[in-house]
Order: structure tokens, then C-alpha cells, then sequence
């Protein structure tokens, strides 16, 4: 079941909300410092962190599923939202610069299909921001925030669907290590949470999140070049076959006179 886009503006404006975002938020940060003269495209759910990495953008434009909904972006001037079918993406080839993917990649049927079409609207050496719910987290195994919700991955798992889609993971980070419960004493002690899982490199991180940059040139499948060595059979021209001569048939003697060959007139 998708998440509807008013659960998770609701999400966001709550206390365990601003948590999310503050520490995804951080781990965006380190990886992208700066996106300026870049045109930036949110797609999902990114409009919490748009606001964060989108200073200095040229361009910056919040594509929302059909499936999830879509709320107007940002709350003063000219709206940047817009709701779109993830897969099939109103945008030309090699528009974007940069593409941050928030409750995107777990919520869609096919993640090798919308890494496609992330890759086929990304400019050559573009690069995209992957945040996705770890498997082995906390925040995956409770449906009390989005992140429990979907399509869990693994890290390994990520870089397969990456690669697949000419997209070269480089940097990794994680986030969330605070238990996902609303008591104050967690609230309070998110940010302890945070310093021990990161320096000790805990498993149980609440999300990855991933920067990639799409590859220049398009690798061949791999099933393609198999098929072009398989076996085939080969079909060679066999001799034409000589026609049997006719042999007229023996008639039999008249009485008293020689033998007659080939039919009568």
C-alpha cells in the first residue's frame, strides 16, 4: 500500500519528523555540500530536504507519485511540485543535473525501471542521492513512520540495482541510529544515538543513504552477449538429386512378328 501524501507532511511536522530530518538531512549535507548552478529534481517525497540542499540551485522541481499524491511546493511563490508516474518522467534526456530520491525507490513496483528513468534524465556524469529503508534497521521493521513502509534494502542489494541502471555508487552513509519511539527521553537523546552508531559503524542504521554518479557510456547487457555466441544450427544447401531416367515398358510380342517397345501411338 503506498503512503498518502498527507501522512507524511503529518510525519514530518511531528517531533520524531524533525529528528528524521535533521540527521538525513546531515548525512546529505557531507556528500553534497554544495548544488549550486545544478538543476536539482526531487522525486518522492523530498520536499523536507529540498529546502537544505536546493540553496544556490538553478533549477529546483518536486516531482510527486500518482500514487502518493502531491501538496504544493514551496509554501510561498511559484509552485515546483508536480505529480508525475515515476517511471515515465515529463523531462528531456540529460536535463538534470542532480536527482534526490526520498520515499521513492521502496514505495515503486519496479526500482529497476525508476533507477532507469532517473539514469535516462540525468546529464552525462550526473549524480543522484539515494535515501532507502535498511533492512537490518529499527526504522524498517515499525510502520509508526514512512520508512516502515515498502521495500526494505540491503546495501548489497542497492549497488546491484544501481549498477544495473549505469549508475556508479561512490560515497555511502547511514542514519537513524536512534530507536524509531516518540518518548522524550529518546528525543532527547537522538543526537548520542547518533555519534556512537556512526563511529562505531553500527549494522542497525535506519537508512542508507547513497550518492552515485551515472557512468558516460551504456554497458552491453549481459544477456545480449551471451545470446550472440549461443549454438546454432546450420543449414547447408544438399547436392540436387539426378532425375531417374524413364524406361518404357516392354510390350509383348505380337504372334509372328518382333518384339515392340514403348506406347502404343
Amino acid at each position: 500500500m503506498a503512503l498518502d501524501v498527507v501522512d507524511l507532511r503529518a510525519f514530518y511536522a511531528s517531533p520524531l519528523g524533525h529528528v528524521a530530518r535533521r540527521f538525513i538531512g546531515r548525512a546529505m549535507l557531507r556528500l553534497w555540500p554544495d548544488c549550486g548552478r545544478q538543476r536539482l529534481l526531487g522525486l518522492g517525497f523530498a520536499t523536507p530536504y529540498l529546502s537544505v540542499l536546493g540553496a544556490g540551485a538553478e533549477r529546483v522541481l518536486a516531482f510527486m507519485p500518482a500514487a502518493q499524491g502531491v501538496v504544493n511546493w514551496p509554501s510561498e511563490g511559484l509552485s515546483a511540485s508536480a505529480l508525475v508516474e515515476p517511471t515515465l518522467l515529463p523531462l528531456p534526456t540529460a536535463s538534470i543535473d542532480r536527482v534526490v530520491l526520498v520515499h521513492a525507490l521502496e514505495e515503486t513496483e519496479s526500482p529497476d525501471d525508476l533507477l532507469e528513468e532517473v539514469a535516462r534524465v540525468l546529464s552525462p556524469g550526473g549524480r543522484v542521492l539515494v535515501v532507502a529503508p535498511n533492512r537490518r534497521g529499527l526504522w524498517a521493521r515499525m510502520d509508526a513512520t514512512p520508512f516502515g513502509y515498502g521495500r526494505p534494502f540491503s546495501r548489497s542489494q542497492l549497488e546491484a540495482l544501481m549498477r544495473g541502471a549505469t549508475l556508479a555508487p561512490e560515497n555511502w552513509a547511514e542514519a537513524l541510529y536512534v530507536p524509531p519511539l516518540r518518548g522524550r527521553l529518546f528525543m532527547r537523546s537522538a543526537p548520542a544515538w547518533e555519534r556512537l552508531g556512526s563511529s562505531l559503524s553500527l549494522p542497525f542504521a535506519g537508512v542508507h543513504v547513497i550518492d552515485a554518479t551515472k557512468q558516460f557510456y551504456q554497458r552491453a547487457p549481459l544477456r545480449a552477449t551471451r545470446r550472440s555466441f549461443a549454438f546454432r544450427p546450420v543449414l547447408l544447401p544438399q547436392a540436387t538429386p539426378t532425375p531417374t531416367p524413364r524406361i518404357a515398358p516392354r510390350i509383348a510380342p505380337r504372334a509372328g512378328g518382333p518384339p515392340e517397345t514403348g506406347s502404343p501411338g
